[in-house]
């Protein structure tokens, strides 16, 4: 008989109809010509054999011997030796009969070890084993025990795509079951800051969309050139979101399926890149512009109820994955660090309506009325800024007053005018190229008649609405020209709308630097506007001003005490809507004194105000607060509470079936399932834990 040498070992699991299979499969090669499988026994316990040809039962065990015709085995070149050759024989494990971790199989003549124990391996990995001093190589497969010829692996694509996308672990064979290293972990927690910081810069852009308008000022301010700055901002902000909330969704998938975290290193120059990117745009909004990170507890507000719900729902989804880790753990102390986090968290959730305060929840019998819309420089967003056809188009929102910028020409006429240049706002570049850049004051009113303020409007669309605007629409705005305050005057006492603006001073070489304020009442008294309707918010001269037009009404564009407006006379103050507060607007109302809050866009913001009792607000989109009738939702008391205490009640009775139900799945994980437990090839060195492991991957001989 001729010397034969175990060139490598295969055992195959496989998932059939009526229970698992295995196969075992041997590559022998010998020195000699002659084929060696004649000689090759097949042996099992009791010395219950199955031959070439013959079959065999032995506690639901099915072996399968080769046959001895040519058919039964093939000739494998790998390279090394000539006379290699292939054989095989599979063992097949029937419905409700238990494997004997016993068991073990012989090859007479072969060389093989004695006994060989029967190893339990998922359909995954490959792990090589020491068995004497040969070498075991165990993998897993799939195949019916009715096909003979050699099986693949059996297709995980879904498990393929999580890993590879996230680690480019494409392959069976470059996944593990090992423990996450600390680089990792530390890639982790660098993953899942990154993700919560692009959320909250995400809300704020998202909450910020009331100023956006503001932001492209400053930034015009700066550069001298109109462009909507947001865009990019919130393209790159989206892109970034998106891709951190995908990497994070795939870490919690490998989490949750026992894999191993493996970042790849392109994902983590991506992550590094949001993380500075979003920590550079944080640290700019708070140099350029400060106030506006109001507007996150102020949205709250509106948003906080339901950003509690989704908070809640999402950390309900996570306990999924927290009983698995929790069911799955060996270690006492890890069991109790996981759960001492997620239960902290989850009752600081439950906890948190206590904090969570809005307006809107509130008795709806104490709504006060809807709160008046002044149009900010008319109707900006559909018409060019403080022109005529601006303001006719906010009187058809149902606006009812005005607010604008009054500046004084070189020859003492008030015009209407934000900026300090004509650049942005009219064509003098065109006319007056030489004189572009001067303040707007120094030009005398017939120079000022000869700009055109609307082609710009067409021409830049800075507000995303010219493409909706009619023909008859577009002649009219490219027609228009610099309006006068006595024009605005006019048209106001005809329609009875309130008039309110801010009176800048002209340069100290102005001809009428001294005289600004005589000037500018001469044209409200000359309009023949009632004073009633007319606000006055120049603080200089004040008391002259009442001596001469006792009617106007005092307003005041500084947040002031109760006793300093009191001995001032003022009656209404013109603020921002971030320097009031909801409790400071209710004192303010129980003290006669209105307040109009500037700049309010978005209905979610007017629904808030509303609901503080706000009396009017200055907007730039009157057409948008025209569509809202009632606030954007109202809650009474009782009714929040029992949404807020139904919700816990709800997450409460899932979180405990949850890990219930992974408890008892867990503890099935002691009997053998090849569809449940893998074995790892990846193992760097040997530790205790992946001999425990090894050998919990023996059969058990409990019954299935």
């Amino acid at each position: 008989m001729p010397a034969c040498r175990v060139r490598s070992r295969e055992v195959r699991v496989s998932r059939i109809k009526d229970g698992y299979g295995l196969s075992l499969e041997i590559i022998l090669s010998t020195t000699s010509s002659l084929l060696p499988f004649p000689s090759c026994r097949c042996t099992c316990r009791d010395d219950v054999k199955a031959c070439a040809g013959k079959h065999a039962r032995l506690g639901g065990l099915e072996i399968k011997g080769p046959s001895s015709s040519s058919s039964s085995h093939r000739r494998v070149d790998r390279g090394e030796h000539p006379n290699t050759h292939f054989w095989s024989c599979s063992l097949t494990r029937r419905r409700r009969h238990a494997l004997d971790p016993r068991e073990s199989t012989d090859f007479a003549g072969c060389g093989l070890p004695s006994p060989f124990p029967v190893l339990a391996v998922g359909a995954s990995n490959s792990v090589n084993l020491r068995a004497n001093w040969k070498t075991v190589k165990v993998v897993a497969a799939f195949r019916p025990d009715t096909r003979s010829q050699w099986d693949v692996y059996e297709r995980q694509l879904c498990l393929s795509c999580i890993t590879g996308l996230y680690g480019c672990r494409w392959k069976r064979y470059q996944r593990s079951h090992d423990d996450t290293t600390k680089w990792e972990l530390l890639w982790s927690f660098i993953l899942l800051f990154t993700f919560c910081l692009l959320l909250v810069w995400f809300y704020f852009w998202w909450e910020a969309h009331n100023d956006y308008n503001e932001f492209n000022w400053l930034l015009y301010s700066r550069s001298g050139e109109w462009s909507d700055g947001t865009v990019p901002i919130l393209a790159t902000t989206a892109a970034g979101v998106t891709y951190v909330a995908f990497l994070m969704i795939l870490a919690l998938c490998h989490i949750a399926l026992g894999q191993q975290l493996n970042l790849h290193w392109l994902h983590k120059i991506g992550v590094v890149a949001a993380l500075l990117t979003t920590v550079v745009g944080v640290i700019s909004v708070n140099q350029t512009w400060e106030q506006e990170w109001d507007i996150v507890p102020i949205s709250l507000q509106a948003t906080g109820p339901f950003l509690h719900i989704g908070a809640l729902a999402a950390v309900t989804a996570l306990s999924w994955i927290v009983a698995g880790q929790v069911a799955r753990a060996e270690k006492p102390v890890f069991q109790v660090v996981v759960m001492l986090l997620y239960l902290s968290v989850l009752v600081g959730l439950y906890l948190v309506p206590l904090y969570i305060t809005s307006p809107c929840i509130m008795d709806p019998s104490t709504l006060k009325p809807r709160p008046d819309v002044i149009g900010q420089r008319g109707a900006p967003m559909i018409a060019p800024e403080n022109t005529m056809w601006s303001f006719q188009r906010s009187l058809q929102m149902n606006v009812t007053g005005f607010e604008t910028n009054v500046k004084i020409s070189a020859d003492g006429v008030p015009f209407l005018m934000h900026d300090l240049d004509l650049r942005r706002t009219t064509d003098v570049e065109k006319v007056f190229p030489e004189r572009r850049t001067l303040n707007a004051s120094s030009f005398n009113w017939t120079d000022l008649q000869q700009l055109n303020a609307g082609e710009w409007f067409l021409k830049d669309d800075p507000f995303w609405t010219v493409p909706n605007l009619s023909p008859t629409e577009r002649r009219k705005i490219a027609n228009q020209s610099v309006c006068s305050l006595e024009e605005l005057l006019k048209l106001a006492s005809i329609t009875n709308s309130s008039v309110v603006f801010r009176l800048q001073r002209p340069p100290p070489d102005h001809p009428h630097h001294h005289s600004w304020i005589n000037d500018t009442l001469e044209v409200v008294q000359r309009s023949g506007i009632p004073q009633r309707l007319v606000m006055w918010t120049t603080d200089e001269q004040r008391a002259e001003v009442r001596r001469q037009a006792p009617g106007l009404i005092q307003t005041s564009l500084v947040k002031c005490s109760l006793q300093s407006l009191q001995q001032s006379d003022v009656s209404r103050m013109l603020l921002r809507y971030n320097q009031v507060s909801t409790n400071e607007v209710r004192n303010f109302s129980q003290s006669h004194i209105d307040l109009t809050l500037y700049t309010v866009n978005d209905p979610w913001l007017y629904s808030v105000l509303w609901c503080s009792g706000v009396s009017a607000v200055s907007s730039e989109a009157p057409q948008i607060l025209k569509k809202v009738p009632y606030p954007s939702w109202l809650m009474r008391p009782n009714e929040y509470c029992l949404m807020w205490v139904s919700a816990d009640l709800i997450s409460f009775a899932v979180i405990v079936g949850i890990f219930v139900l992974q408890k008892y799945r867990m503890s099935g994980m002691r009997s053998y399932n090849p569809e449940q437990i893998m074995l790892s090839a990846s193992v760097r060195t040997a530790s205790r834990d992946v001999n425990v492991m090894k050998e919990k991957l023996i059969f058990s001989d409990q019954p299935q």
